[in-house]
């Protein structure tokens, strides 16, 4: 079955396609920490291992000039013209990343927060026929920095015992964006990702239960978490409502809200 597809977006190459595997990276006005995170992941030379496209919910500030782009090894720029959040702007990803032909697709958030240069570990699981792989910062190899005390007891004492519980594997990092899903995974009939009930968060969620409810392969990978010594928290998610409306669509997809009917 053809999934409906609702996100309307403009495309901009600057270069083909060159490898299996793509990194998207959703942003909207992350400033210097976009910039300064693709240049950490030219200096590893990830955007060799992976095509990175940027995927931009109408950023405003200049960060996503394309001749400065270009200069930073990114291989192509979606702008996403339609309504929704993040999840319109993550299933614009995996649209165009599907369409290409990718044999794998990895993500990670454009705040500069993550290891960006622990990618090349997401493109070997991939490999070796995992279909889901977490990043953790929790797990032997990982690092957690200055991780504030509210989001550590969230996640570790009420999403990640959830999402285990419903996905019938230990994971321990259920919030971290920082993952890789195989083209196996993202095509299987019973997932359907490019729905339109994925708006906001509930794409993430969802995405972390389903593959080993249909029996399909997943791990975690340890990755670096840092968060500022100081000064204001880069996040999308804020206040009582921000974590409100996080921990409601978490308790849906637990349930089996978001499985294709």
């Amino acid at each position: 079955m053809k999934q409906p597809f609702d996100v309307r977006y403009t495309v901009a190459e600057f270069a083909p396609r060159r490898s299996d595997y793509c990194l998207l990276i959703p942003v909207i006005n992350e400033g210097a920490r976009i910039l300064t995170e693709l240049g950490r992941a030219q200096k590893a030379g990830v955007d060799r291992a992976a095509d990175i496209i940027l995927c931009d919910g109408g950023s405003t500030d200049g960060s996503m000039n394309p001749d400065t782009l270009k200069l930073y090894g990114v291989n192509t720029l979606l702008v996403k013209t339609s309504g929704g959040r993040q999840g319109a702007q993550l299933r614009m990803g995996l649209h165009f990343a599907l369409a290409r032909g990718y044999k794998g697709v990895l993500t990670i958030d454009g705040n500069n927060k993550d290891s960006i240069e622990d990618a090349p570990k997401f493109i070997a699981k991939l490999q070796e026929g995992y279909d889901f792989v977490q990043g953790s910062r929790f797990i032997r190899g990982g690092r957690a920095i200055h991780t504030p005390p509210a989001r550590w007891l969230a996640v570790r004492l009420i999403h990640a015992p959830v999402v285990s519980a419903a996905a019938h594997q230990w994971f321990t990092d259920t919030t971290n964006a920082y993952r890789a899903y195989s083209r196996e995974y993202l095509t299987h009939p019973a997932v359907q990702p490019l729905r339109p009930i994925f708006m906001g968060y509930e794409l993430l969620a969802y995405l972390s239960i389903r593959a080993t409810q249909l029996g399909l392969k997943a791990c975690e990978v340890p990755v670096t978490r840092a968060y500022p010594a100081s000064g204001a928290t880069p996040t999308k998610i804020k206040g009582f409502k921000g974590n409100s409306d996080l921990l409601k669509v978490l308790l849906a997809a637990a349930r089996g809200k978001y499985n294709p009917q």
